[in-house]
């Protein structure tokens, strides 16, 4: 009876060895890996979305104020912060979607109320020369446009009344593809 008790107490330490005593199971192993790059990945999105952004909502909503946000929030966000529109409110000419960014302001107008005189309307500043408006030193800035070439731009848009795409610079003597695609991106026409 001894005998057959350590029989099957070897054979218990057999399986154990053969079976991998110890060990998880690969399955375990791989969920623990899984949990580990979820926490990793919502560790990394946390700290994006540390980056605050501070913006003034005043208007047409039912709490006026500055709100800090998220980096990356859009107007809309914002907009929900400040209690949301009033009944006389008109966002028909807001773009909610719009990213904003630090030290913003948003505007939501009343319904009916025009923009007041004298504001002046926040655009983004194209910063591409105007062929039909530009002056000599203002084409001289231009890469490849001497005093010459400026001129001859000048010359032409005056003799033919201005030019209808940026293509048309090409039909300048000396201004062929190689100015052309050196400076079509710094320039533009109404």
């Amino acid at each position: 009876m001894k005998r057959n008790r350590i029989e099957i107490i070897m054979l218990f330490f057999c399986m154990l060895v053969i079976g991998g005593c110890g060990q998880k199971p690969k399955m375990e192993i791989q969920q623990t890996e899984s949990l580990e790059e979820t926490k990793q990945t919502e560790t990394e999105k946390a700290e994006v979305s540390e980056t605050k952004i501070y913006v003034q909502v005043s208007g047409a909503v039912a709490s006026p104020g500055v709100y800090e946000l998220p980096e990356g929030s859009r107007i809309f966000e914002a907009v929900a912060l400040a209690g949301g529109v009033t009944e006389e409110a008109d966002a028909s000419q807001m773009n909610q979607a719009q990213k904003l960014s630090d030290g913003e302001m948003i505007y939501i107008r009343h319904q009916g109320e025009e923009e007041p005189e004298g504001t002046v309307i926040e655009q983004q500043t194209d910063d591409r020369i105007n062929l039909n408006t530009a002056t000599e030193e203002q084409l001289m800035t231009l890469p490849g446009i001497g005093q010459a070439k400026a001129k001859s731009i000048v010359a032409w848009r005056e003799a033919n009344g201005g030019f209808t795409q940026i293509e048309d610079l090409m039909k300048i003597e000396g201004i062929k593809e190689g100015i052309y695609s050196k400076i079509e991106n710094n320039i533009r026409v109404n």
